[in-house]
């Protein structure tokens, strides 16, 4: 009797099917620059330089990338309108040109968005989820403490027409992250109500500053964003 039990586990062993090995995707998602006609005026203007965003993410992937080596599998969404516009109307040069030259540098998978519901589908549906799971995601652009807004000040002074709202959320499907997964905004206030709607909605934490982030003088901390005076992690 013990043979035979034995003999059917040998079996059911050698012909059980075989789980395929679960993949990680990281994923940095960077909104656009504000334009100097509507910030030039102000006390403390944003986005003197258009690359604050860009910088930021590339000296990033450029980590993941080391980090993770030649074959992982990094993609980068980029907010395309934003640097259309701040390139033709103030920059007078090509800026796509330049972010996809950081694409062919470090073999990313670059997908430019106009809007916030392509950010949605390509983290729900982008990949085959339930073989490929997000690893990491992170954010670089302007937000506030309800959403990420992604043109702000770039076509209407001090607002936004394009953005993920905390209320979107709900649109994100669960079981997308792997278990470890770092999940990071690097945008201001994100982490004040934001970061717990993403965890409602999504079952990860978030971190998120509890405060604003500074992109000024990125040269003197290697293009990382800083917390602003005050400012703490949150999530």
């Amino acid at each position: 009797m013990q043979s035979l039990l034995r003999a059917l586990f040998l079996v059911f062993i050698l012909t059980a099917p075989v789980r395929a090995e679960i993949q990680k995707e990281y994923i940095i998602l960077s909104g656009g620059p504000s334009l100097h006609e509507w910030e030039k005026f102000k006390s403390a203007p944003h986005d003197r330089w258009w690359g604050n965003f860009i910088r930021a993410a590339r000296v990033r992937i450029e980590q993941l990338r080391k980090e993770h080596g030649p074959a992982a599998r990094i993609t980068w969404l980029v907010y395309r309108p934003g640097y259309v516009r701040r390139g033709q109307r103030e920059d007078k040069t090509d800026l796509i040109s330049n972010i996809i030259s950081v694409r062919d540098k470090y073999g990313v998978n670059l997908i430019f968005f106009d809007q916030a519901a392509q950010v949605v589908n390509y983290l729900n549906s982008g990949q085959p989820r339930g073989e490929v799971k997000i690893a990491n995601f992170e954010f670089y652009g302007h937000s506030n403490k309800t959403c990420f807004m992604f043109d702000y000040s770039n076509e209407i002074d001090s607002a936004s027409k394009v953005w993920l709202h905390e209320s979107d959320l709900k649109k994100i499907h669960r079981g997308l992250f792997t278990r470890d997964a770092l999940v990071k905004s690097w945008g201001c206030h994100t982490g004040e109500s934001m970061s717990k709607a993403w965890r409602q909605a999504t079952g990860k934490k978030m971190i998120g500053a509890i405060g604003k982030t500074d992109y000024a003088y990125g040269h003197l901390r290697g293009w990382i964003p800083a917390l602003s005076s005050g400012a703490r992690w949150g999530g």
